[in-house]
């Protein structure tokens, strides 16, 4: 069996460094379509240096997306075909807001869990980062490798909720460029599922599929501008389970709902309480609201 999964949980923390600038930051808001309108200045704290704002999702790529899922692939006990593999899941915890600019900071990854699926094996690949302050974010990556699951492991937990009540408090929706992939992938993610089409129809794909995390990254700025008054310092978590395909030039359904409040103040999860949660559903408009991200949740303050 490619997996061994006794010799994945069992291998040493990989400790790596990584650092970014501000150019890096800016290049990941414009791979998620920050920027439009250029001259708008709540899409200029996105992609203007001076007073930048860091979407907390940048941790996903941030020392160009260093280990993540590829980081994944290469841990003792990994010998997967690359073809086979989809990112299943993404959480994120953060402890404090992500600065613009890190000349250092480090990365402790291990594999922290291997479920049996069945038809399917799930790593979790986790990623704990801090800097000279102290911590900053724990990012899980769940990542799907199709037939090399049923030896009878752990099927671990179940990653679906109950589907929001009633109808959502708001509803955005965001056009994808042709090129979005191409764009993105310069923040880290080289996977040529995401650009070469004789390697996505190898992969069972029409053509190149836009990254999850992508879609990750627009869908928590929608969040963010839209219910959190662009104020990218309030999000405590960010969690999703990719549910479908994104193809370039579609349009994203963002249906957002003012979940319960996780502390002592108001039901709507607004700022006046010590914090609540924002339930998501993202859709593709061509494909007649194809899921694409299920089971997602932005925690915030």
């Amino acid at each position: 069996m490619p997996i061994d999964a006794a010799k994945a949980l069992a291998a040493e923390p990989r400790i790596g460094e990584i650092s970014w600038s501000h150019k890096d930051v800016q290049l990941y808001h414009l791979g998620i379509g920050a920027g439009v309108p250029a001259t708008d200045p709540d899409e200029l704290r996105y992609t203007l240096e001076s007073g930048l704002h860091v979407l907390p999702s940048f941790a996903t790529v941030a020392g160009a997306g260093s280990p993540g899922v590829i980081g994944g692939l290469s841990m003792p006990g990994v010998d997967v075909d690359l073809a086979h593999v989809l990112h299943g899941g993404q959480s994120l915890t953060l402890y404090r807001p992500l600065p613009a600019e890190c000349t250092a900071a480090s990365t402790t990854s291990r594999i922290a869990a291997v479920h049996d699926k069945g038809k399917a094996a799930v790593l979790v690949m986790r990623t704990d980062v801090a800097d000279a302050d102290g911590p900053l974010w724990t990012g899980d990556a769940q990542i799907y490798v199709r037939g090399e699951g049923g030896w009878g492991g752990d099927r671990g937990p179940s990653l679906r909720r109950e589907a929001p009540a009633g109808p959502p408090d708001r509803t955005v929706e965001r056009p994808i460029r042709e090129d979005q992939a191409l764009l993105y992938r310069l923040s880290g993610d080289r996977n040529p599922l995401h650009a070469d089409p004789g390697f996505a129809k190898r992969a069972g794909f029409e053509r190149p599929v836009l990254h999850g995390l992508c879609t990750y990254g627009m869908t928590l700025k929608a969040v963010v501008d839209t219910l959190l008054d662009g104020d990218v310092t309030r999000v405590r978590g960010y969690t999703t389970r990719f549910a479908g395909v994104v193809y370039p030039g579609e349009t994203l359904r963002i249906r957002m709902w003012r979940g319960g409040d996780s502390g002592d103040g108001g039901a709507d999860g607004d700022s006046d309480g010590d914090g609540g949660e924002v339930r998501v559903a993202v859709s593709t408009v061509e494909r007649g609201d194809a899921p694409v991200l299920a089971d997602t949740v932005v925690a915030h303050s």
